[in-house]
C-alpha cells in the first residue's frame, strides 16, 4: 500500500480530549483541532472558563480532575459518544517553586513532600492515568486505510531539561512525561497508536498575572529566549501540537519549541 506524499490523519468528525483546555496553551489546542473538524471535549476544573471554550468550539465540556480515573473515564465516555476519540491533548498541569533546603537547617524547613507528590500526581500520573484510559478507547475504534487509530501528544516543558533551582518537582514531572514518551509510543503501536510530546519554553499565558509588575517581570525573562526574543504564544505551540496529532509520520518524539532558550540555574 503506497502513501501519497504528505498523507495526514483526519480529524474532521472525530472527537477528541484535550485536559487543560480551558486556558492557555491547552484552550488554543482545543481551537485549532475544532477548526480542522474535530469535536472537542475540554476537560478542565474551571468550569466557567471551560464551558465558555466548548461553547465558543462547538465542543462540551467535561468537569475534570486528572488525579480521579472516574474523571477521566466520564471524559473518554463522553468524547466516544460525539464521534469515534482519535486525539488527546494532555495539557493539564501545575507549577510549584520550592528549595530543596531551607535556610535554617532545620528537616522542618526542607522542601514540601506533600506539594512534591502533588505535583507528580497531577503532571506525569494524571497524564499516564490519561493516556492509559484514553488509549483503550482508541483501541476500539476503526483503523483508518493507514491502520491509524489515534494519536496523543502530551505538553511537558524546557524544565524537563533544563529545570532551575526550586523546580525539582516540576522538572520531574515534566521529565517523567519526556520519558515515557517513547516506551509509550512502542507499546500503543500495536493498536496504531502515536504518542508525541510538545515541550514549551516561556509561553505568555496568565501564570505571570497582568499589569506593569507582571509587563516587567515578562520582559526579564524574554531576555534569555535566542530568536525570536519574546514569549511564546500559546497558538504557536498549538499549532506545534496540531501538526503531532495529524502528521501520520510523527511519531515517539520530544520536540522543543522555546525560541532556542537554554534556562539558566536561576
Amino acid at each position: 500500500m503506497s502513501v501519497a506524499y504528505g498523507a495526514r490523519m483526519d480529524i474532521n468528525g472525530v472527537s477528541a480530549i484535550v485536559t487543560g483546555g480551558a486556558s492557555g496553551i491547552g484552550a488554543a489546542a482545543a481551537r485549532q483541532l475544532a477548526a480542522k473538524g474535530a469535536k472537542v471535549v475540554v476537560a478542565d476544573l474551571q468550569e466557567e472558563a471551560g464551558r465558555a471554550v466548548a461553547d465558543e468550539i462547538g465542543g462540551a465540556f467535561c468537569k475534570v480532575d486528572v488525579t480521579s480515573t472516574d474523571d477521566i473515564v466520564n471524559a473518554v465516555e463522553m468524547a466516544t459518544s460525539m464521534g469515534p476519540l482519535r486525539v488527546l491533548v494532555n495539557s493539564a498541569g501545575i507549577g510549584w517553586a520550592q528549595r530543596t533546603v531551607g535556610k535554617d537547617g532545620s528537616y522542618d524547613s526542607a522542601a514540601n513532600l506533600d506539594a512534591f507528590k502533588k505535583v507528580i500526581a497531577i503532571n506525569l500520573v494524571g497524564t499516564f492515568d490519561c493516556i492509559r484510559l484514553a488509549a483503550t478507547a482508541m483501541s476500539r475504534t476503526e483503523p483508518d486505510e493507514f491502520g491509524e487509530r489515534g494519536a496523543i501528544v502530551n505538553l511537558a516543558s524546557v524544565a524537563a531539561f533544563d529545570g532551575q533551582i526550586g523546580q525539582a518537582s516540576y522538572s520531574a514531572s515534566k521529565g517523567g512525561v519526556v520519558g515515557m514518551t517513547l516506551p509509550i509510543a512502542r507499546d500503543l503501536a500495536a493498536v496504531g497508536v502515536r504518542v508525541n510530546t510538545v515541550a514549551p519554553g516561556l509561553i505568555d499565558t496568565p501564570i505571570y498575572g497582568e499589569g506593569e509588575a507582571s509587563e516587567a517581570f515578562k520582559d526579564n525573562l524574554k531576555k534569555g529566549v535566542l530568536f525570536p526574543q519574546r514569549l511564546g504564544a500559546p497558538g504557536e505551540l498549538a499549532s506545534m501540537v496540531v501538526e503531532c496529532v495529524t502528521n501520520s509520520y510523527m511519531n515517539a518524539e520530544t520536540i522543543r519549541v522555546d525560541g532556542g532558550i537554554r534556562m539558566q540555574p536561576k
